[in-house]
């Protein structure tokens, strides 16, 4: 069999595994779903919340089902303080939300990925030096050294998503390294070692590929991680700009209002980010149980 046919085969017998479990296809099609709307934001909005010309401040703080002074237009979900759809909000909202938690995962994955690889490859005093810094890293809450980030850097969705990086890189590398150390010794990587190939080819087109499994599992979690970690700190308002509100900063909005009545200001984009994090939760369990190496795939 060739190398193509073995990795179709392996692909198919994946879908196949991740298809049993229909938690995990709803979290999926969820996941999916939420994605598109986001990204096509504009065109599922009736209202761009955050053009001041739309915004008509008599709307403000309508109950679920209100229609507009004009008649034009029905909030399905109510309107802020600001006059602004809550629908709408929550799509623009859920743009920012997982734009900075795929940004941040993805760039953490690539620089702890490669911390640990160069950890488990080389050994002795890098390893020594590289885990040590792992551990100091891993030794303080992430929110902790997220706050203390962003009161230095101040807000800023690049603000953020450099705060989410610098908590998150030292997950990858625990987990890059310790699949590294069981695959450096193997036989292929002793016979790449004989061809005389270089130590960055051996990492990267022969150790890295079989360590991925662990890496995604861990990148999906994350995910859902970076997502809530970013929504906390804009709640506590040291994340996102109100400019350009996440879902987060769409629920701190409407904190204020919760005793005078107004509830679905907060309630719905808090459902909107629940949401989000148990599709995402489901399906890297899933993820979990099926790459887990005591199981046969």
């Amino acid at each position: 069999m060739s190398a193509v046919a073995a990795r179709e085969s392996l692909w198919r017998v994946f879908v196949a595994q991740f298809m049993t479990s229909k938690l995990a296809v709803f979290g999926l099609v969820l996941l999916f779903i939420c994605l598109v709307m986001a990204i096509f934001a504009p065109w599922f909005a009736p209202q761009n919340p955050f053009d001041i010309a739309t915004l008509d401040i008599m709307d403000s703080k309508m109950p679920p089902g209100s229609t507009n002074m004009d008649g034009t237009l029905t909030y399905w979900l109510g309107t802020d303080g600001q006059a602004r759809d809550i629908f709408s909000a929550i799509l623009y909202g859920l743009r920012i939300s997982l734009f900075v938690g795929f940004v941040s995962v993805t760039a953490a994955f690539i620089i702890g990925t490669a911390v640990g690889l160069i950890s488990a490859y080389f050994g002795g005093r890098v390893d020594a030096l590289l885990m040590r810094i792992v551990d100091i890293q891993l030794s303080f809450p992430s929110i902790l050294v997220a706050l203390i980030l962003l009161a230095v850097l101040g807000k800023g969705v690049d603000k953020v998503i450099y705060a989410l990086i610098a908590v998150q890189w030292a997950y990858f590398a625990r987990a890059a390294r310790g699949a590294a150390i069981v695959e450096r010794n193997r036989e292929y990587v002793e016979a790449a070692r004989c061809m005389s190939l270089s130590w960055h080819r051996i990492l990267w087109r022969h150790i890295f590929p079989n360590c991925i499994p662990p890496l995604m599992v861990i990148a999906t979690i994350d995910l859902a991680h970076a997502i809530a970690l970013e929504a906390t700190l804009s709640f506590l308002g040291v994340g996102v700009p109100v400019t350009e509100p996440s879902l987060g900063m769409l629920i701190s909005n409407g904190f204020e209002f919760l005793l005078s009545g107004n509830y679905w200001i907060s309630f719905f984009p808090g459902i909107a980010l629940a949401l989000v994090v148990v599709a995402i939760n489901l399906v890297g369990d899933h993820l979990r149980d099926i790459l887990n190496p005591r199981n046969e795939i």
